[in-house]
């Protein structure tokens, strides 16, 4: 519980959190405030993080030797292996793979050709669950629309021609609804196959692609991401009217569910085993690039973290354990698994932590459970100030600790500079050189802080 003062004033009870009036003047930590007793331990645990070059090289090895790792592929279960083996030299304790039934969706060979009104190769990516062609390909018009209402104004014009949504990229949330439903709102509209503007702010000829999803009784319909660059020449062509033709081939396969693991490494609690803060990032990638942004960095940093506590012999009171979660890509299985294997353990959930943004500079979490938490977490948040890595907001968690934060586990995602992030999400660009190491040094400390404290206080986190 936060340890509380009072102060009587004027017949009132003022408190005094974080050395802090609630009328904003500052006074010292006081001896028996969270940040006085951890602070030690919290610079302990960031001199250790910024001083360590492993967790780049460590990153940089499983991005370079194993790279992409999607559901269902062997490069995911061999760096699964990989990691359990160097989690085990670690001296990590109950260090396991737990089972779960992932998708395989293979992309296959694919393509997109400019035939009219000239001829060219066009970049694309199938995404994730579209079915594929006939091997001879789709060769039909591409009507060019701006919105889901843009379509169904021209609805009339979409009898069999390929529908491209060229629709900017403004938030994440607002645009990918044209990545996942695209296909069927074209379908409806009497589309062959469609195509949608990468999601994503900029592009060096770099299409994104994700996951999308078919509804039940739509007509399933190809459905690929082209870049940024084609999406605007088509725009531009359409407008000027001249006629595009283009033949789209793509080999897309979906195969029977297979078996994957979620990575599970602890330090049991040392008064407190039975309670438990977890925390990481899902394994998986999407089949381009190394994957090391989304989400291997997120990963590695949390493994690292719990790395470093047990070199400094900081055995928290509560079982610190990192998961890493497989298929969040295209199927949230992971997360899903994890919740139901664990469905016995929940309630002894202390806090949930994910990090799936990206090893940028981190600028601290945000929070999702009660008042009473949030101010505790607010607090640990300070021990992060030397690093500008301790503001927490409100309303954040994850989609791997989705499932747990529906049953009442408090939530946290680590935020970071996310500038860059869409750049590079889902192409063949996530790549390490995209990261910098003392940035992901400093998601190890902001990590590392947060779980050590919030699994040793005297009392566990309300909800």
């Amino acid at each position: 519980m936060l340890r509380l003062a009072t102060l009587a004033v004027t017949g009132a009870l003022v408190f005094i959190t974080t050395g802090i009036l609630s009328g904003g003047e500052i006074f010292p930590d006081s001896d028996d405030s969270i940040a006085a007793m951890y602070r030690a331990d919290a610079d302990k645990l960031i001199d250790a993080a910024l001083a360590d070059s492993s967790t780049y090289d460590r990153l940089a090895y499983l991005g370079d030797t194993f790279g992409a790792r999607f559901s269902g592929s062997q490069n995911l279960e061999d760096a699964i292996d990989w990691i359990l083996d160097e989690m085990r030299k670690d001296g990590l304790e109950n260090v396991r793979g737990e089972e779960v039934m992932v998708p395989h969706w293979v992309r296959g060979e694919e393509s997109l050709s400019l035939v009219s009104p000239r001829g060219g190769k066009m970049a694309i990516l199938g995404l994730g669950g579209s079915i594929g062609t006939e091997p001879e390909g789709i060769t039909a018009e591409v009507l060019v629309v701006s919105s889901f209402d843009d379509l169904a104004d021209r609805g009339s014009e979409a009898e069999g021609k390929i529908v491209l949504f060229n629709v900017p990229f403004t938030t994440y949330g607002r645009t990918v609804q044209y990545r996942v439903t695209g296909a069927n709102r074209a379908s409806e509209a009497g589309a062959v196959a469609s195509l949608v503007r990468s999601v994503g702010p900029a592009s060096m000829y770099t299409p994104h692609t994700g996951v999308m999803r078919y509804e039940e009784g739509v007509r399933q319909i190809p459905h690929a991401a082209v870049t940024l660059e084609d999406a605007m020449m088509m725009q531009r062509m359409q407008d000027r009217g001249q006629k595009i033709v283009v033949t789209l081939k793509m080999g897309a396969e979906t195969f029977p569910d297979v078996v994957s693991r979620n990575v599970v490494a602890e330090i049991v609690g040392s008064e407190f085993p039975e309670e438990v803060v977890v925390f990481g990032g899902h394994i998986d990638s999407w089949d381009v690039g190394q994957g090391v942004m989304d989400d291997a960095g997120g990963c590695v940093a949390a493994w690292q973290a719990l790395v470093l506590m047990k070199r400094l012999g900081l055995r928290p009171k509560r079982t610190i354990r990192v998961v890493m979660w497989t298929n969040e890509e295209n199927g949230l299985r992971g997360g899903t698994g994890y919740a139901e294997r664990h469905a016995d353990q929940v309630a002894n959930h202390v806090l949930a932590m994910e990090s799936d943004a990206g090893v940028f500079k981190p600028q601290g979490f945000g929070f999702t459970g009660s008042d009473s938490a949030f101010e505790i977490v607010t607090e640990i948040g300070t021990l992060l100030d030397r690093i500008e890595s301790g503001t927490i907001t409100r309303g954040d968690g994850g989609a791997d600790i989705g499932p747990l934060m529906q049953q009442g586990v408090p939530g946290m995602g680590l935020r970071v500079d996310g500038t860059e992030y869409f750049w590079y999400h889902h192409t063949e660009a996530d790549t390490m050189d995209k990261l910098d190491p003392h940035e992901i040094n400093l998601c190890v400390a902001t990590m590392a802080v947060m779980a050590y404290v919030a699994a040793d206080l005297d009392e566990r986190i309300p909800r």
